[in-house]
């Protein structure tokens, strides 16, 4: 098979009655960017066809795993409901209104229930196969292949989240980011964007929820949080002068919420710039 790039792959044929296994099938990302394109992709013929060949393998005691985008055609193998997944967090929303029946955690990297494994955004894909070598061969083989290819352990998607892209083609939202990122370093509060947007605040929540999966609270936390990244990374600045520049008044604030929202601190950012 003839990639894109030119790039060349050894393939074989799905067998019109695959025999499921024990193995692990896995399913990269299906190169979708927008969610607008998700429906039209997964009602193709070729998305049918491996949709019930997941689901007939899982039924038989095997295991798939999949990354980005390529988590919903899990979705449309039936093999979401109950289960806690993540994929792409400027998908989530979308994945939670396919499938209300599962719990989708945007946060996550990688997350594992029963024979389900699903991974984040595009390059999620590697931390999907170092968790998938780590179960089946070990903790030492999973951590050695780590070091040759530089990867340190990342479990959340959080530190690498853009707010704008949160949209998603949502024009509130936009709009909301766009104030939100203008204000700074005095950002408004939840309630002051309702009235400057002429709802109330539980009708403004639902619509930001609608479109990313957060709360308002979290989409202004998120866009201070992702100006607090940038300074950090790209300047000089104390940590104290970059929080007093997102709004808060000391450093101690921001270090922790960055533990709570990404699990990391403000100097570790400048560290790997």
């Amino acid at each position: 098979m003839r990639l894109s790039s030119g790039m060349q792959v050894e393939a074989a044929t799905l067998p019109k009655r695959p025999r499921p296994d024990g193995s692990t099938w896995i399913v990269p990302g299906l190169g979708l960017d927008h969610a607008g394109v998700i429906a039209t992709r997964l009602a193709q013929d070729d998305a049918l066809r491996a949709a019930r060949a997941l689901a007939a393998q899982v039924a038989a005691g095997g295991q798939v795993a999949a990354s980005c985008s390529a988590v919903f055609l899990l979705q449309a193998a039936g093999l979401l409901p109950g289960r806690c997944v993540t994929t792409s967090w400027w998908l989530a929303a979308t994945l939670r209104q396919l499938e209300p029946a599962c719990t989708v955690d945007a946060d996550r990297m990688v997350c594992a229930d029963g024979p389900i494994s699903t991974a984040g955004a595009a390059f999620a894909q590697t931390d999907l196969m170092l968790h998938l070598l780590r179960t089946r061969f070990g903790v030492a083989l999973a951590d050695a292949v780590g070091r040759v290819l530089l990867i340190d352990g990342r479990h959340a998607q959080a530190p690498f989240v853009v707010p704008a892209m949160l949209a998603n083609g949502n024009a509130l939202v936009a709009r909301l980011v766009a104030r939100i990122e203008a204000a700074l370093p005095n950002p408004p509060s939840v309630q002051t964007l309702a009235d400057e947007f002429a709802m109330s605040q539980r009708t403004l929540s639902r619509h930001v929820r609608e479109a990313t999966g957060r709360s308002t609270l979290a989409l202004v936390q998120s866009v201070r949080l992702n100006r607090a990244r940038m300074l950090i990374e790209s300047s000089r600045m104390t940590i104290d002068r970059v929080a007093e520049a997102v709004g808060y008044e000391d450093a101690t604030a921001l270090r922790r919420l960055m533990r709570k929202v990404s699990g990391t601190n403000p100097s570790q950012y400048r560290a790997a710039s």
